[in-house]
């Protein structure tokens, strides 16, 4: 294309020099109808060469450039504002998230506080089973102390009356009055003992 352009523009500015003649000096302010009619036919003639075979694909190319610039910048705010709807988005779920949480966190704590306060009851409620326990067993115990001071005591006082009365009564009839004797009298109240 360029070599198109360069040689028509020699071939036209050719006929223009050589209707100069050499030896005279030109005035430049002083119009010459020569070279400007074969101005104008340049001028018409590269007009026409470019309008056919540059205009038109650099006219497509600048059309083509600011149509990419129009959809970049249309694309653009298009990744704008779907980047901004997805920070919406985003902040609503991390928002959810941390609700989310803190319900979890209310609930455990809730959950921990009603485990706690069973464990509680059911540690008090073994220890006074264990203290009734031991209680019961106490008394017990000294019941069979009791019981077995009664008897060494009806041993003692069978061996005592028969040493006394020097002579051997029936031992179980013996024991027997002495039992009676030993139930008749009041127990002492276990209250005051363990005072």
């Amino acid at each position: 294309m360029r070599k198109i352009l360069t040689l028509s523009m020699f071939l036209l500015a050719a006929p223009a020099y050589a209707a100069e003649p050499a030896a005279e000096k030109t005035n430049l302010m002083s119009p010459n109808t020569g070279l400007m009619f074969w101005t104008l036919v340049i001028f018409v003639a590269l007009w026409i060469i470019l309008s056919r075979y540059a205009f038109k694909p650099i006219t497509a190319a600048v059309e083509a450039r600011e149509a990419a610039l129009r959809e970049a910048i249309e694309t653009a705010k298009r990744d704008r504002d779907e980047a901004a709807l997805l920070l919406l988005q985003h902040r609503a779920k991390i928002e959810e998230a941390r609700g989310e949480a803190q319900r979890f966190i209310a609930e455990a704590r809730a959950a921990g506080e009603k485990v706690k306060s069973h464990m509680l009851e059911e540690t008090k409620a073994q220890q006074q089973e264990m203290l009734d326990r031991a209680r019961r067993e106490i008394e017990a115990e000294r019941d069979r102390a009791i019981a077995q001071l009664r008897r060494e005591a009806v041993e003692l006082a069978i061996s005592g009356a028969e040493k006394v009365i020097e002579r051997n009564l029936d031992s179980e009839a013996n024991r027997k009055i002495v039992e009676t004797f030993l139930a008749s009298i009041p127990a002492s109240k276990p209250d005051r003992a363990s005072r």
